[in-house]
């Protein structure tokens, strides 16, 4: 039997975009149009974005839904000068479509997510599992793990969270989250917000802002009452963002973490 090997093909441009080939057969659709069938999907990074793009080939996209864009934008997209309006029954969707520069991916056509930017094409689809925000980066990995740590979170000197039983989960780029049974978080500290976000590894989030004192960022504390099943042991269990309280562990003070998701604060 002759082994079958494969190899990760990440490829630079001189524009300085990072691009790979998929394997996954990904759909792309807005409204009950379908916009996007491709089996031969790249994977694009642009320079200082945390995560990627697809771009297609041009034969994979209903190029006949395109139109040269009437107001395109300057310095987006790793500088692309080429971008097209989606017409969808004489409704355009002003720069939904952008062919990156240089001639690596000159053939290929990228669009904007709903969800992540507020337009372009609203919903996706890996196979037959619809994906949310992004796509799930084939280098990224998320491990949600039940543990018997002692966690205590503390916001202004005050604890409001002390439990021994979190669901640490690890995901690669970001600081460990803790995440806490909602019978060992001070909820009444906190008030429901109408904050939710959308995570590809994850599912949807709902939020919560504390009403203490301090000044502490708004929806500080989220929860995925619906996780995806990668991540299904998060069910329902409250985590803080690190960047903005006090985590102690097991008796060790976690210093704060820094990361694009939130301001720092004291």
């Amino acid at each position: 039997m002759t082994a079958l090997t494969t190899a990760r093909s990440l490829r630079t441009t001189p524009d300085g975009l990072l691009w790979e080939p998929s394997e996954r057969w990904v759909r792309g659709r807005k409204g009950d149009v379908t916009v996007v069938d491709s089996r031969h999907p790249v994977l694009v990074w642009e320079p200082d974005a945390p995560v990627p793009l697809y771009a297609f080939p041009r034969g994979e996209v209903r190029e006949d839904l395109l139109r040269p864009a009437k107001n395109p934008p300057t310095g987006t997209h790793a500088g692309s000068r080429t971008f097209y309006d989606l017409d969808l029954d004489g409704e355009p969707l002003e720069n939904a479509a952008w062919v990156y520069p240089g001639d690596d991916l000159a053939g290929h056509i990228a669009f904007e997510w709903f969800q992540r930017t507020g337009r372009g094409l609203d919903h996706w689809y890996e196979e037959e599992e619809e994906i949310f925000v992004h796509p799930r980066d084939p280098h990224k990995r998320v491990d949600a793990l039940p543990s018997s740590r002692h966690v205590q979170v503390e916001i202004g000197g005050t604890i409001v969270a002390d439990t021994r039983r979190p669901v640490l989960l690890f995901e690669t780029g970001l600081p460990t989250r803790y995440y806490i049974p909602r019978e060992d978080v001070r909820l009444d500290l906190f008030t429901r917000t109408e904050q939710h976000t959308g995570c590809p590894y994850k599912g949807t989030a709902e939020y919560w802002s504390w009403h203490g004192e301090g000044d502490v960022p708004p929806d500080i504390v989220w929860s995925y009452p619906d996780p995806l099943p990668a991540v299904t042991a998060v069910k329902g269990l409250l985590a803080f963002y690190n960047e903005a309280v006090d985590i102690t562990v097991d008796g060790e003070r976690l210093r704060r973490a820094v990361t694009h998701l939130i301001e720092p604060r004291p």
